[in-house]
């Protein structure tokens, strides 16, 4: 297995039992997701509110964030894994309850849908942070795109799952099996033994930490240039979850069967991305190269998606979706985690997902609303539009980065010491930790 493949990371054992039980859970959840959206189409035949579970879905996200990120800075990480799961199990076993007391209705699971959100919201810059304690900096490009794998293959097996167990056993039953795999999670995050203390920002107030980062991120031109790609690229990709269940429900009349293999045949893809494409793709070009290659594929996807009518060569089609969408994010992610220290990663890795969920939000509402008032095929043709104009105009944002942040580094702390008073202990530990 060589350091380009990308399974090298699974050669360490600690990630390689972390990974294994998130795509466990992420199974449970993409079979979850798959069932809440069959159920809200049971419930109310409406294509605003199927699409408006992706946009809620994400405004948690945009919401909680930073202080998850500012937590993950300060306090046990692994310790804070363990709560953030077992709020999820418990919301998705509310979920099933609510099921079984026969009181379920759009807005329930909708209101479910945001709670696990927050869930997620709070687990995302956590587990991100972790990733670079566990695997080198060789095997920080093959942890990136298995992750991002992670989610192909839960894409693949969940919703098909979720799809033939609906009808089988019902949904408040694959909702109580999601809550089982959040527990899983526990139990492997317990053997973990954390190589390293917590990054020292307890002394700081919640308040200080925020603004350290702040001052981080003006002083960092590689970081700015990440937040305004991601923005980008999540503005423009939310119209996939957002316009997409919607052809395949109202449109093709997938039934809840159908409807998973159409998430799977996206997941198919986007693991065909991660396991051939992008180990091609970063052993021959630029980072840049290869998001710019990703997001004109998906422009092609979104074009193919307006106008196919054929079940067959739909899924098709959203396979190609799913190249270009892991090829992008996952090239994004690494460069982000190169770009930033670890002292602050917690909190950069929540101002990009922060960012990142927001557009998300945003392109929810805009692409809802598109196929509320236009039609989910002039909705999705639009986006291919407004996207290629995006990537033209975007052209000069490029994060083939060369300079290191260092400088940037001592600038923000020598501004902490003068406004902020901290330590100078601190402060040496901070620019140590930075500097490594």
């Amino acid at each position: 297995m060589t350091t380009n493949s990308s399974w090298a990371a699974l050669r360490n054992p600690v990630f390689g039992r972390l990974w294994i039980a998130s795509v466990i859970s992420g199974t449970c959840v993409a079979a979850h997701d798959n069932a809440a959206t069959y159920m809200i189409n049971t419930l109310a035949a409406s294509p605003f509110l199927i699409s408006l579970i992706s946009t809620v879905a994400s405004l948690p996200f945009f919401l909680f964030t930073l202080p998850a990120g500012a937590l993950a800075d300060s306090v046990n990480r692994k310790r804070l894994l363990c709560g953030i799961n077992l709020w999820l199990a418990a919301a998705a076993v509310a979920l099933a309850i609510l099921g079984w007391l026969k009181v379920l209705n759009p807005c329930l699971i909708l209101i479910s849908v945001f709670f696990l959100g927050v869930g997620f919201a709070f687990n995302a810059p956590t587990w991100t942070s972790i990733v670079p304690q566990v695997v080198s900096d060789t095997e920080l490009p093959s942890a990136g795109t298995l992750s991002g794998l992670q989610f192909n293959i839960s894409g693949i097996i969940g919703p098909a799952l979720g799809g033939l167990l609906v009808p089988l056993i019902g949904a408040n039953f694959v909702f109580v099996a999601n809550a089982a795999c959040f527990l899983l999670v526990i139990l492997v995050v317990l053997q973990w033994k954390q190589p390293t203390l917590p990054p020292k920002v307890s002394s700081q107030r919640f308040s200080q930490s925020f603004g350290t980062a702040i001052r981080y991120l003006r002083c960092a031109p590689e970081l700015q240039t990440m937040l305004a790609r991601n923005f980008l690229f999540s503005l423009f990709i939310s119209a996939i979850p957002a316009v997409v269940p919607v052809i395949g429900l109202k449109v093709l009349h997938l039934n809840s069967s159908n409807l998973g293999l159409l998430f799977t045949s996206m997941g198919i893809g986007s693991m065909i991305g991660a396991l051939s494409i992008a180990p091609w793709f970063r052993a021959r070009f630029s980072s840049n190269a290869l998001i710019l290659s990703a997001n004109l594929l998906i422009v092609l996807a979104y074009v193919l998606m307006g106008l196919v009518r054929q079940t067959e060569l739909f899924l098709l089609v959203a396979a190609l979706a799913g190249v270009g969408w892991t090829l992008s994010a996952s090239e994004l992610w690494v460069t982000a985690q190169r770009a930033m220290p670890d002292w602050v990663r917690g909190r950069m890795n929540a101002t990009i997902i922060m960012v990142s969920q927001g557009a998300m939000v945003i392109g929810g509402l805009i692409w809802g609303s598109g196929v509320a008032i236009a039609g989910p095929s002039y909705t999705l043709l639009g986006a291919a539009v407004l996207f290629l104009i995006s990537l033209l105009l975007g052209a000069r944002l490029s994060i083939n980065f060369t300079a290191n942040l260092k400088e940037g580094v001592s600038n923000v702390l020598s501004m902490s010491v003068k406004s902020e008073g901290l330590a100078p202990t601190a402060l040496t530990t901070d620019l140590l930790a930075a500097e490594c």
